[in-house]
């Protein structure tokens, strides 16, 4: 099986990648609302250059308040108009994962920049979209649990107590896969972000129920790509729109 994350409308490659024909894994984060290394995205589409850089720079020195007053002062007066086209834009962004996934054996998931709804309802006939469960893939049962940590209040965010029931829900599994990275510094700091990223429900549940593998995404550029917990094998399978490339399990 092929297992990548954090596509970020990287769609021609996810199509080349999908056309392999080996099962696919999408562990979340299609849309590319801001390339934090080319500064484009949905968000310079919609409000500028200028804006977004003002709220990048901000919050990569960690003024935090300051990126969301620029926000805030940018959409001002113009909030349904900016709602109205950041929703064009991830439905176009959503038709085109669609165009590239048709026709293979692919399951996804969903990340935090995603809208979880839009996104499972772009998908084409044959491919499954999972939020939460245990499906049988090359014979080895897999555990998918989508969604973000809390951060920006986005649709595709999860709230801790629900990471964790949703999780430890899932029981013994052969591999884990979540979009989150566990709470393991060397895999959830991203050493351009500055800020760590990073689920405790499921560094406990790797703890408690030892898959051999955990795969997962979300952290763009992290200290360590792989980790041990125990004996479970951690692998980050992102940046995909930087890399191309998928991780082939096995």
């Amino acid at each position: 099986m092929l297992i990548v994350s954090d596509i970020h409308g990287a769609f021609e490659p996810l199509a080349r990648v999908a056309g392999l024909g080996e099962p696919l894994l999408v562990l979340g984060d299609l849309l590319n609302v801001i390339d934090y290394r080319t500064m484009d995205g949905m968000l310079v589409d919609v409000l500028g250059h200028a804006v977004v850089a003002e709220v990048v720079e901000r919050r990569s020195r960690g003024d935090h308040d300051g990126a969301r007053h620029v926000w805030r002062d940018a959409v001002a007066g113009s909030e349904e108009a900016v709602r109205r086209r950041f929703h064009e834009l991830t439905i176009t962004a959503y038709e085109n994962a669609a165009s590239a996934l048709a026709g293979s054996d692919s399951i996804v998931t969903y990340g935090n920049v995603d809208r979880p709804d839009l996104l499972e309802a772009s998908l084409p006939d044959g491919v499954r979209f999972v939020e939460v469960g245990v499906v049988e893939v090359e014979g080895r049962s897999v555990g998918i649990v989508g969604g973000g940590v809390p951060s920006l209040g986005t649709p595709g965010e999860v709230a801790h107590e629900v990471m964790r029931e949703r999780l430890f829900g899932l029981g013994e599994v052969d591999i884990l896969c979540t979009h989150v990275a566990p709470a393991v510094p060397q895999l959830s700091l991203d050493v351009i972000g500055g800020r760590p990223k990073h689920s405790q429900a499921v560094l406990d549940y790797l703890v408690r129920f030892s898959p051999g593998w955990h795969y997962f995404g979300d952290i763009h550029q992290p200290q360590a790509v792989s980790w041990r917990v125990g004996s479970t094998a951690c692998r980050n399978v992102g940046y995909f729109r930087a890399t191309g490339r998928a991780v082939r399990h096995g």
